[in-house]
Formats: structure tokens, sequence, C-alpha cells
């Protein structure tokens, strides 16, 4: 009985990029711990680590942060390919999971907050929920000030050229439905891969919910982004989206992986109305 009833619980799979995060392991490992004892009795739990490339012991280290008898794998590139690149590496890992989940190693959104996102996809209530550190019910604590500037003027900008009306586009501290997972498609390697998604499932026709949460300073390592590259990346994004909702021909430069214009162009106007998808 005790193996029929495991076998009846819902598969999430946590992905967790990591990049020379071996200073942030071992607050990792308590935050993971938190988030395992508060689901593992309702979720069958896998965690998945995806090394990009790290140049110091992550590596190495890397299991010390899974949670007491928990479940997990780790996959390495070899050399750093970018964020975008981890998660397609992970979608492509947990393809089994009804659930899938990203988060930041370095810890700056409580691993523990994941478990009502989790549930809202449970209980049908969503297929995509993102954490919103801008909602007006979020709050930021002790980050830099550059970071919060990019992140929160880009939302700003995508939330005015979007129909996705969200108030955080650039958190990665999400849960998703598996099925979209095995849909998904983006374009870019790097940190503009988050939007990328949400386009994709805006396009797609699934469910996108924000969840007011704390965005924390980071207290361990050091912060992975390149600002210029990051923001140019942004900016060419929101060039596209604009040109598309403008009426201007979208670029098929590749028509299995199209561009983020292709991924605009007749996205469903309402994206929070019971749109599934599935």
């Amino acid at each position: 009985m005790v193996a029929a009833h495991k076998q009846l619980r819902p598969r999430v799979a946590v992905i967790i990029p990591l990049f020379n995060e071996e200073e942030a392991l071992p607050l990792l490992r308590i935050r993971l711990a938190e988030l395992h004892r508060s689901i593992k009795e309702r979720f069958t739990v896998f965690y998945l680590f995806v090394d990009d490339g790290s140049t110091d012991r992550t590596v190495e280290l890397v299991e010390r942060a899974v949670p007491r008898g928990a479940a997990f794998q780790l996959i390495s590139h070899g050399r750093n390919r970018g964020l975008g690149e981890a998660f397609r590496t992970g979608f492509r890992a947990v393809e089994s999971a009804e659930i899938v989940c990203t988060i930041d190693a370095d810890s700056t959104y409580r691993a523990a907050d994941l478990a009502p996102m989790i549930s809202l996809i449970a209980a049908g209530k969503a297929d995509v929920v993102v954490a919103s550190p801008y909602h007006p019910l979020g709050r930021v604590e002790g980050v830099p000030a550059w970071r919060i500037a990019l992140s929160r003027r880009c939302s700003s900008l995508y939330r005015t050229v979007l129909p996705v009306k969200l108030y955080t586009y650039t958190s990665m501290f999400r849960a998703y439905r598996g099925s979209f997972t095995r849909r998904v498609q983006f374009e870019s390697s790097g940190f503009v891969s988050t939007v990328e998604i949400l386009i994709s499932a805006a396009k797609l026709g699934y469910r996108i919910h924000e969840v007011p949460l704390t965005l924390h300073r980071r207290v361990a390592g050091v912060s992975k982004m390149r600002i210029l590259q990051t923001t140019r990346s942004h900016l060419k994004l929101l060039l596209k989206c604009i040109l598309a909702k403008a009426g201007y021909p979208p670029s098929r430069r590749r028509a299995s992986n199209p561009s983020s214009a292709e991924l605009t162009e007749e996205m469903p106007a309402l994206v929070g109305s019971p749109q599934h998808g599935r």
C-alpha cells in the first residue's frame, strides 16, 4: 500500500542551474531541506542540478546540498553555455514530471516558497506560476540597486508591450506544468530566456499566474549576470516584440525554434482567462 501511494503522488522535478556556486551551496542545502520537508508527503520530488561549466568545486560538493534521502541527478555542460541552455538541458531531462520547477542556486528566493506555487498547478488553477517581487504585495530586501533598476525597468517595459500583463518577467523562480516544458520554445541561451519562456506559454494558451514573494540579497558568492550583455539582449527582445505588435513580418531564421517576434505573433490577449493548451 505504501509503494502504491508513492506512485500516485504527482512527480515534481526541481531544476537548479549552477555556475561557480561553491560558496552558495551550504545555504542552498538548508533551503532545499526546508522545501523538501514541506512537499515530500504530497509529491514525489526529484532534484536536478545542471552545472553550466563551473570552474570551482561546485561539481565536487553539490551532493551535499541534496536533502536527506531525496532523489537527485547532476548534469554537467563541461563549459559555460548560459542560463537558457541550462533550462533546455533540464527540461529535456525531466520529461516524465507532472510539475517542473526552476530555482536560483543563490537562495535569493526561499526555496520553501515553491510549495504554494506547486500546489496551484497541482490543483489545476494555473499552468505557469511566477515569483513576483515587483507585485504590489511583493518585496525586495537588500538587493543591489543596479540589479533592481535593470530588472524592474525591463519588467515595466515588457508589461507595456506584451499582452502578458505581469509585474515581474525576469524571475526564474517558477513552477510549470510538465506538459508546457515539453512544448516550450525559446531562442536565447542567456537570462532573457526567462521572458521568452513566458511569451511561449502565452502563445500556447497556458495560464500564467503571479505570486508575490520577497527577493532577498545574495549572501554568498557573486552574481553571474553580465549587465551590459543582458541589457542589450533585453532591448533586442523588446524591439522584436514592438515590431511584431506593429505588424512587421517576423524573422524566419529557424522554423523549429522560432524567434521572439514569431512567438509574440497571435498571442492570446488574455493570458489569465481559462485557456488550457494542454
